[in-house]
């Protein structure tokens, strides 16, 4: 398959650069989404608008 070790360093330094480049752009993804709240829809800012004591 390789016709000596430099062809198999290429390789192995292409494939790692491309799982680098992967990475890059998955992080880049990951900062450009708005971060999603840990909210379900039972607490969902239901208690934002409770007073000190709990009366409304």
């Amino acid at each position: 398959m390789f016709g000596n070790d430099a062809d198999l360093m290429l390789s192995l330094h292409r494939s790692h650069a491309s799982e680098l480049q992967a990475d890059a752009a998955r992080d880049r993804l990951a900062r450009s989404l708005p971060r999603r709240h840990a909210r379900g829809w039972l607490n969902r800012r239901r208690y934002a608008g409770r007073t000190v004591n709990g009366n409304r």
